[in-house]
């Protein structure tokens, strides 16, 4: 299917708006993959060709992450999450095709009205400093991590926000710190489930890249204001607030249920 400009047009702004929400939050992927679809593409090419705008925000957000000072003391105390993370990413790519995905979105639905009082009960905690002192190499830790990156790799969608509860609210790390250990994991998973997806004949380029270009105008922005502003903490929990909303509407059907109501 060849795209008219207003539709390049659309996954440009698309890829913008969620190459921001991705990188300070998470479920950017509820914008591209309803894009990808509305233009004609099958759920399962829309979710192989998401990856494309997925690896260039990774490597634009990144780079811009890593002339933080922060950067490398983090990801160097980290490595053990982004090897976990990995090998389940991998896993999840292989087996996307299997999986009952409508199954699984009910799933995530419930989970994520769960997130949403957890966000909201006793803000201050996702506020935090990241505890250095914590011991994080725990049964439930290598778990939830092998687990979060199959889900990176099967669908992506959300994955942020599990991400970040997870790191935060578990693993006692800043929300800043925390968002970026999410965009190095995303990067090293997304390359090897691209090429699956490509192997498997499942990604559109021609929409991918006008997606990419998006997101990597927006992943740029986002890491530069995660890293300088001095309130990103305050400001992310808001977006997460707001994105977590988003994927309950989305996921349970709500959305649906009330224009059919009228």
């Amino acid at each position: 299917m060849e795209l008219a400009w207003y539709q390049y047009l659309f996954l440009f702004i698309g890829g913008a708006m969620a190459g921001v929400i991705n990188t300070l939050a998470g479920n950017g992927s509820t914008i591209t993959l309803f894009l990808l679809m509305t233009f004609g593409l099958p759920a399962n090419v829309a979710n192989g060709t998401n990856r494309v705008g997925l690896l260039f925000q990774s490597i634009i957000a990144t780079r811009a992450f890593a002339k933080s000072e922060r950067f490398k003391p983090l990801v160097k105390e980290s490595w053990w999450i982004i090897a976990l993370a990995i090998p389940g990413g991998i896993a999840g790519a292989i087996f996307a095709s299997t999986m009952d995905k409508e199954l699984l979105k009910s799933v995530i639905g419930v989970l994520m009205v769960l997130m949403f009082f957890i966000i909201l009960i006793k803000p201050k905690r996702w506020f935090r400093e990241t505890d250095y002192e914590k011991n994080r190499k725990t049964v439930l830790n290598f778990i939830l991590f092998v687990g979060i990156g199959f889900y990176a790799g099967f669908i992506q969608m959300g994955m942020g926000l599990f991400f970040l509860a997870i790191m935060v609210l578990g693993a006692k790390y800043s929300l800043v710190d925390a968002n970026i250990l999410k965009i190095v994991i995303t990067l090293l998973i997304t390359i090897p489930a691209l090429a699956i997806y490509l192997y498997q004949g499942q990604v559109n380029w021609e929409y991918g890249l006008a997606l990419a270009a998006g997101q990597s105008l927006g992943a740029w922005f986002a890491a530069k204001f995660a890293i300088n502003h001095p309130k990103a903490n305050i400001w992310i929990h808001r977006l997460l607030v707001i994105m977590v909303l988003v994927a309950i509407v989305k996921l349970l059907g709500i959305y649906e249920l009330v224009v059919g109501l009228f």
